[in-house]
């Protein structure tokens, strides 16, 4: 099912009225990351505020909805978002971490997993990855599956 027939059935399901929504994958494994959603152990993510500073992505807004999609650009669910925090880097806290759901959700597996992946997208933009850079920790709740 692509994003748009699942937008659709939502929609007539829960009576929304609107067709403003973001459709994305995870950038680091996305079918795992989806899992973990769908599992309900994965409950936030956190992006480089950068990237949408430089309007290379569309800043998640807090009430917005996000059509999920696996690595073959299947949607599988649908998001909304719940809080919104920008905070540096090293003062992401450890209650964030394990919201994220990833690994075994300790502060340290998320920095040392997130220096990585931050590492990795912002040299692809000609930026270097700073410990005091603002990341958007994002909240969410999956309010649809496929």
């Amino acid at each position: 099912m692509n994003a748009s027939e699942l937008w659709s059935k939502f929609k007539v399901n829960h009576n929304i009225d609107t067709n403003e929504y973001e459709t994305w994958a995870f950038g680091a494994s996305p079918d795992e990351l989806l899992e973990l959603v769908l599992q309900g152990k994965k409950r936030a993510t956190a992006s480089a505020y950068i990237l949408y500073e430089l309007g290379i992505d569309p800043a998640p807004l807090l009430g917005g909805y996000s059509v999920l999609l696996n690595s073959k650009g299947e949607a599988k669910c649908i998001i909304q978002t719940t809080v919104l925090n920008y905070v540096p880097f090293k003062e992401v806290t450890e209650a964030f971490a394990n919201k994220e759901g990833e690994g075994d959700g300790s502060l340290a597996y998320w920095r040392e997993a997130h220096t990585e992946f931050f590492t990795s997208c912002l040299k692809e933009i000609g930026e270097t990855f700073m410990d005091d850079m603002i990341v958007v920790c994002e909240e969410f709740e999956v309010v649809y599956k496929a």
